[in-house]
Parts: C-alpha cells; sequence; structure tokens
C-alpha cells in the first residue's frame, strides 16, 4: 500500500501543510475529525503518489479539496485538472470546494459530503 499512499518521501511535505493548514481547511477538518460525518474516518493532508490531497477517506478513497485563491492564478488550474485525473485514475473519488463555499456555506459543504459518502458507501455495498 505505501507504494503508492503516504510514501515516506512525502512525510515532511504532509507535516509541513498539517501544521500550516489555510483557515478554510482548518473549519473543515473541525467538521471531518473524528468521524463526525456519517463515521466516515478522514485524514488531513494524505499523499497518493506525489499529490498531497488535504482530505481522504481511504475507506471510500475519496478526496476532498479546499481551494483556496491560489487555485485561481494562471495555470494552476491546468495543473489541478491533470492531478485530479491522475489521482482519479487510481480510483480516487473528488469533492471540491472553495475557501468561499466554506466560509459562506459550512452546512451544504457538509451536508454535501455526507451524501457522497452515504452514496459511496451505497455503491461498494453492491
Amino acid at each position: 500500500m505505501t507504494e503508492l499512499y503516504n510514501q515516506t518521501s512525502q512525510r515532511e511535505k504532509r507535516r509541513s501543510l498539517r501544521n500550516d493548514m489555510p483557515p478554510a481547511e482548518k473549519i473543515v477538518w473541525s467538521v471531518l475529525k473524528g468521524r463526525q460525518i456519517e463515521g466516515c474516518k478522514f485524514r488531513r493532508q494524505y499523499s497518493i503518489d506525489i499529490f498531497v490531497i488535504d482530505f481522504y477517506a481511504p475507506e471510500l478513497k475519496l478526496a476532498i479539496e479546499i481551494d483556496g485563491d491560489s487555485h485561481f492564478q494562471d495555470g494552476v488550474q491546468v495543473y489541478d485538472a491533470q492531478r485530479e485525473a491522475f489521482l482519479k485514475s487510481k480510483g480516487t473519488y473528488f469533492l471540491r470546494f472553495t475557501n468561499q463555499q466554506v466560509y459562506n456555506n459550512l452546512e451544504d459543504v457538509t451536508d454535501a459530503i455526507a451524501q457522497t459518502i452515504y452514496d459511496l458507501r451505497k455503491i461498494t455495498s453492491l
């Protein structure tokens, strides 16, 4: 499993990102940690290959990304799309939210996460 997931070579990068989380990520983490949504375990700053994902639920291969201002700069959206395509090719399902969605509509964000968890569990139990 460590050939692709949470590689040792990415450990310091993950640690640094955990210690310096942007405010929107801190808010989302406060509702994800401790299995608060649908009893689903999330990890923060989880790596798949060379990419670090904001939040990840290994049980469902569900990645959650919180896009801050840097994600809307020239060229970054192309990089994000390529990164997401690679991770999807490894079986990862994605949810993306902007900082503004987190700040202005946290309830809708958590509802979307809960619904996705429910849907993915339903699919995987078939």
